[in-house]
């Protein structure tokens, strides 16, 4: 599986995502070719190799000679669709403008249709995002990883007044994405909307790197040329390491004995743990001491989440100790896929080891719905399901 990790170890933005993945091989003259296909008037595109901190990396930058007006995401849909960019890379530059709108929305106490990305710079943004979209999808990467997000402080001027970074339509996506952020290296905004919006749309994953065989590394410069840190974000590209072509990540399981709370309140921290991230919880009976029946309360999470998984369990007070370990997890390759069926579209999951299909199921929330529509049994859907896979293979 080829596999891209994003190291913001000192914050990135759309243009420093762009230009890492033009560093890391996406050819630029094609790439300005799709960013021309938009027609915007008076855009120039300049991309020049420079330092940060005595670090090498490119500089993308997109400049507009001539003035340009605020845009809806009505209108920036509509350029991209009349745009020569792949489906692929439009159906993701939609994803991407749909969630920065969204965050947008909620931050200003608007609607999606009344927000204009006068906050992020209207060119700026579609440019950095259908770039990034573009490149990503000439880079062929099959999932996408990224760290934990350097996102500066201190304060920044905007449309709006003086603002303490991160700005709040960066901190609202990363709270959706759930995404691990910290302040730092220095007291400037590092990460904008427009590149927390790409990358939390595309990452899968948020944490340490994951296991590779590398293939090529690019650095996007931003603007800050500081000579206590070089302002770089590192894109590495490589091949998952197991020849079985499962996926090998690091876990975090929890563990607490409760002998003194009631089923109500476990099932009750359940749900609040699964809503904050947690990949699984599950309990199970157990003796304690003085021969309390009991159950052991266990959560696996991705380690980056543990402290608010943590948090909870200790804010609920249904324990004073939490047993903690990491664990390597292997993870056979899983892929989605749709049928269409008398019954409409249904998911089909597969799962691959060794490059041979292991396991065929229907996605069992879309059968459910589909059998509640049209009032039938649950196993004429997933019947039906499994024959148009068939079919289609």
């Amino acid at each position: 599986m080829k596999i891209a990790y994003f190291d913001c170890f000192a914050g990135a933005g759309g243009d420093m995502i762009v230009a890492a993945m033009l560093d890391a091989g996406v050819d630029a003259g094609w790439l300005i070719e799709q960013i021309d296909s938009l027609a915007i008037e008076g855009l120039h595109i300049e991309i020049t190799e420079t330092t940060r901190s005595g670090m090498r990396g490119l500089k993308f930058t997109p400049i507009v000679k001539t003035e340009q007006k605020h845009r809806n995401l009505a209108d920036i849909l509509e350029i991209v669709a009349a745009s020569k960019i792949s489906d692929p890379a439009k159906k993701q530059v939609a994803s991407v403008f749909n969630a920065l709108a969204q965050a947008e929305a909620y931050v200003h106490g608007k609607t999606v249709d009344q927000i204009h990305f006068h906050e992020v710079g209207a060119v700026d943004s579609i440019v950095d995002i259908v770039a990034a979209s573009a490149a990503l999808d000439a880079l062929q990467i099959d999932q996408v990883h990224c760290s934990t997000i350097s996102v500066g402080g201190g304060s920044f001027k905007c449309a709006h007044g003086i603002m303490s970074a991160p700005a709040p339509a960066t901190i609202e996506l990363l709270k959706r994405a759930k995404a691990p952020f910290k302040g730092g290296p220095i007291e400037k905004e590092l990460f904008t909307p427009t590149a927390a919006a790409i990358l939390t749309t595309i990452a899968s994953n948020f944490g340490p790197m994951p296991p590779m065989k590398v293939s090529t590394i690019g650095c996007g410069a931003g603007t800050i040329d500081a000579e206590s840190f070089p302002n770089l974000l590192r894109l590495t590209i490589g091949q998952t390491v197991d020849a079985d072509n499962a996926d090998t990540d690091h876990i975090c399981l929890l563990e607490t004995n409760i002998d003194d709370i009631t089923a109500e309140h476990i099932g009750f921290v359940f749900e609040k743990l699964l809503d904050a991230g947690a990949l699984d919880v599950f309990t199970a009976p157990i003796q304690m001491k003085q021969n309390r029946p009991a159950v052991k309360l266990s959560v696996i999470c991705q380690p980056q989440k543990s402290e608010i998984i943590e948090q909870i369990i200790f804010e609920e007070g249904i324990t004073l100790g939490i047993r903690k370990q990491i664990l390597q997890r292997k993870k056979i390759i899983r892929q989605t896929t749709q049928v269409d069926t008398v019954f409409g579209t249904i998911s089909i999951k597969t799962a691959s080891f060794n490059g041979k299909i292991v396991k065929i199921k229907p996605e069992f929330s879309d059968c459910r719905d589909a059998a509640k529509s049209y009032n039938v049994a649950l196993n004429l859907v997933r019947q039906a399901a499994m024959k148009a896979y068939d079919q289609g293979i």
